[in-house]
């Protein structure tokens, strides 16, 4: 399988899929000297795994990473403190499946004949025959994006050491949109939420907060408390209940709803059950955000930072990314989509930022700013028409399987995580060319 690569300086592999043994990421370019442990990359995958209330899949996942190379495994020599430093080799996260009982399977190969509207179950058939991992969706399944979160953890905690901080959050849901707010109240709105979703995670405390995984642990010794937490993962998971009213009077947050505007989250969290409740699905927007980025950041042509950052198409569920103002560029005039300029003491000023931070495709210094549009799950209740995939005859199909009424209230943290990567990478290409720029003396 080709396309499972993205980047040149920082690059990203990755591989599994929904009911395989769990997905693995490498990467590539991480520089050395970076303290990295488990617990910091379970943080980002916290906010993405199913089974956390319901707005997602009832699927039962972990997502408790483990790093298998990439870091020192002790101090290098006397008197170095370089444990579980990066080393500048490769850099593997492995992310174990844990809830892939055979009731679940059964269900998919009962479903599996008759492709999903919408999905990718009919296309990769099609492409790798008799032989294509359809249990659970396989590699289309969003269970790979739990890669990408894991590797946008490293990311970004590589950028905010540059003063790049990348964040991103719900913007609509289910026809509710939220109104707007300054970027600096979205970000700490966003810090909030990854605290208390941080504090309230039963896994977290369970694993990390008691210690059972530390840094200190060789690799089998992890994997032995994973076992573990499989097979207590029921009794782990209801040790801390969440009263979402207490949450939102104390923190002025919607628990499981990434979205600045509270009183919006609520809003979309009914519409999107009473939509669920017909047996349909909803789609909406996320917005992701980077600030702190230099000017002068990308490569013209073919490598255009706003045409890179189109490549969180991939992101399964994502149907259009637009940057800056976007769709509506449309109908404004250049009096309107223009961002006006002034200096003052050296320093350069925007009066606007319908650009989203990127013009001929490089940074301007200001916030890059773009937002991706969220299919509805192809997964719902109702009856739809489709194929027997092996007959090609006409057929029906039921869903029985498991599944989210809606992606957008789990796509935020995917989203934040590729731009990091892209912008990772080209931060890396921007410093080395400007290292090799002559100065005058």
């Amino acid at each position: 399988m080709l396309g499972c690569t993205l980047g040149s300086m920082f690059q990203v592999s990755v591989a599994g899929g929904s009911y395989q043994e769990g997905l693995t990421v490498l990467m590539q370019g991480v520089p050395s000297g970076i303290y990295l442990t488990e617990a910091e990359i379970y943080e980002a995958l916290l906010t993405r795994k199913p089974g956390q209330s319901e707005l997602a899949s009832p699927r039962r996942e972990a997502d408790v990473p483990v790093i298998y190379s990439g870091v020192n495994a002790a101090d290098t020599m006397p008197g170095f403190k370089n444990a579980n430093y990066t080393n500048g080799t490769p850099l593997v996260v492995l992310i174990p499946n844990v809830d892939r009982h055979f009731e679940h399977i059964e269900q998919y190969q009962l479903t599996n004949r008759t492709p999903r509207p919408g999905h990718a179950s009919y296309a990769s058939y099609v492409k790798y025959g008799e032989w294509d991992d359809s249990i659970g969706a396989g590699f289309f399944s969003g269970r790979y994006t739990s890669t990408i979160v894991a590797a946008g953890a490293v990311a970004r905690k590589i950028l905010k050491q540059h003063g790049i901080e990348v964040f991103s959050y719900v913007k609509e849901a289910a026809g509710v949109r939220a109104k707007d707010v300054d970027l600096e109240t979205a970000r700490q709105k966003v810090d909030t939420f990854r605290r208390v979703r941080r504090e309230y995670d039963p896994i977290y405390q369970w694993v990390f907060g008691e210690g059972r995984i530390n840094p200190h642990m060789r690799f089998l010794h992890k994997m032995a408390v994973i076992a573990e937490l499989e097979r207590d993962l029921l009794e782990i998971r209801e040790t801390k209940p969440v009263d979402p009213k207490a949450i939102r009077d104390e923190h002025g947050i919607h628990f499981t709803m990434n979205c600045p505007d509270v009183d919006a989250a609520f809003e979309m969290e009914k519409r999107i059950l009473e939509i669920r409740d017909e047996g349909d699905s909803s789609g909406g927007l996320v917005e992701v955000v980077a600030t702190g980025v230099p000017a002068g950041m990308g490569e013209p042509v073919f490598r255009k930072l706003d045409g890179e950052l189109g490549r969180m198409l991939s992101i399964g569920a994502i149907k259009a990314v637009e940057v800056g103002a976007g769709y509506a560029v449309k109908d404004m005039m250049g009096s309107q989509c223009n961002d006006w300029m002034r200096a003052k003491d050296g320093v350069v000023s925007f009066k606007s930022n319908q650009a989203g931070g990127i013009t001929g495709g490089l940074t301007t210094g200001q916030p890059i700013v773009a937002r991706l549009a969220v299919k509805p799950t192809p997964t719902i209740a109702k009856d739809q028409e489709t194929i027997d995939k092996v007959s090609l005859e006409n057929a029906a199909l039921s869903a029985v399987t498991r599944r989210d009424p809606t992606i957008v209230a789990r796509v935020w943290p995917v989203a934040e995580a590729f731009m990091a990567i892209i912008l990772l990478d080209h931060y890396m290409m921007h410093l080395g060319y400007q290292a090799l720029i002559p100065r005058k003396a």
